[in-house]
């Protein structure tokens, strides 16, 4: 989360005209993040978090905002939109689509995360591919392998001979085993650690859905492990690993096809995120408050699964 646009308290209060949320009491801009606008807001009837869509147009949005509303009401853990009284997600805010969501309890791991937070964490991951299956919207990964061809466009020119080298073998070789044939849903794909909410060991919330589309269960996994159970040189951490991987198969066991394909998915799931910190990097966004993150850490992360591919047990 961060904040592109600004939001004067006047504006605020015209858009909040909309809700049943009672009269304004305090607004704080959020800097962790990085593609949206967003602000804490607190009202007399209660707190919200208020997200303005930088990069995902009006179309889109009641994508993101139906499947919230639709994993909340089926016990994902999760934010559930606010409807304003015309019972629409949605609204427009500085020329740009808007949504208020319920402010979740808890906080999120800022640092290593328990082998118990992985564990609950792997388990909500599985309620949430389960209960997605019955989603009827269906949305293209929009940071999909075509994204990766056209980021790879920008980046090569700047990168150094081993990065670049290291960036055309694994897109090379992610090309050669696509993963559009297993099995696929409603999938989070971006359920870092800053993406859920712990109060003590217990997971209070999955925030942050406006990455949410429809792509390999597996690869969504692959997606959460990296960011949850990675040490510093890029090395899953067993002792985290483990029961997260547990815990999501004691909800939806992996099938044979994404056992034979997790060390290509995981390879795929890190040059995602090395892709898009690379662009974020080199061509930031400019805001009020930004949070850019390194993506050395990702590189590391791919290396890793390279030199020592890590088997489904």
């Amino acid at each position: 989360m961060s904040v592109y646009t600004s939001v004067e308290r006047h504006e605020l209060e015209t858009f909040l005209t909309a809700y049943d949320l009672g009269t304004l009491v305090d607004f704080e801009g959020i800097s962790e993040g990085i593609s949206n606008t967003n602000y804490f807001v607190t009202t007399s009837r209660g707190a919200y978090v208020l997200t303005l869509f930088e990069l995902i147009g009006c179309d889109d949005v009641p994508y993101y905002l139906d499947l919230m509303a639709y994993l909340a009401e089926r016990g994902v853990p999760s934010a559930h939109p606010l409807a304003d009284r015309d019972g629409r997600y949605m609204r427009v805010l500085k020329e740009r689509p808007a949504a208020l969501v319920q402010k979740l309890g808890g906080r999120g791991i800022r640092g290593v995360p328990s082998p118990a937070q992985c564990m609950e964490i792997g388990r909500a991951l599985g309620q949430l591919h389960l209960a997605g299956a019955g989603f009827a919207q269906r949305r293209d990964n929009d940071r999909g392998p075509p994204w990766w061809q056209a980021a790879a466009a920008r980046v090569l020119p700047l990168l150094g001979a081993t990065d670049a080298a290291l960036l055309r073998d694994e897109l090379d070789h992610q090309a050669a085993h696509p993963r559009a044939l297993l099995p696929q849903g409603v999938v989070h794909a971006d359920l870092f650690r800053d993406n859920a909410l712990f109060d003590g060991e217990r997971l209070t919330g999955l925030i942050d859905f406006y990455y949410a589309c429809t792509d390999a269960y597996a690869y969504d996994v692959a997606v959460t492990l990296n960011d949850w159970c990675s040490q510093p040189d890029g090395r899953l951490d067993h002792a985290r690993a483990e029961p997260l991987l547990a815990a999501y198969q004691a909800v939806r066991p992996f099938t044979p096809s994404e056992r034979d394909g997790w060390s290509t998915v995981l390879r795929g799931a890190a040059l995602r995120f090395w892709l898009s910190r690379l662009v974020d990097q080199l061509f930031p966004m400019a805001g009020e408050l930004t949070y850019i993150k390194d993506p050395d850490e990702f590189k590391r992360i791919l290396l890793a699964h390279r030199a020592e591919p890590w088997p489904l047990a």
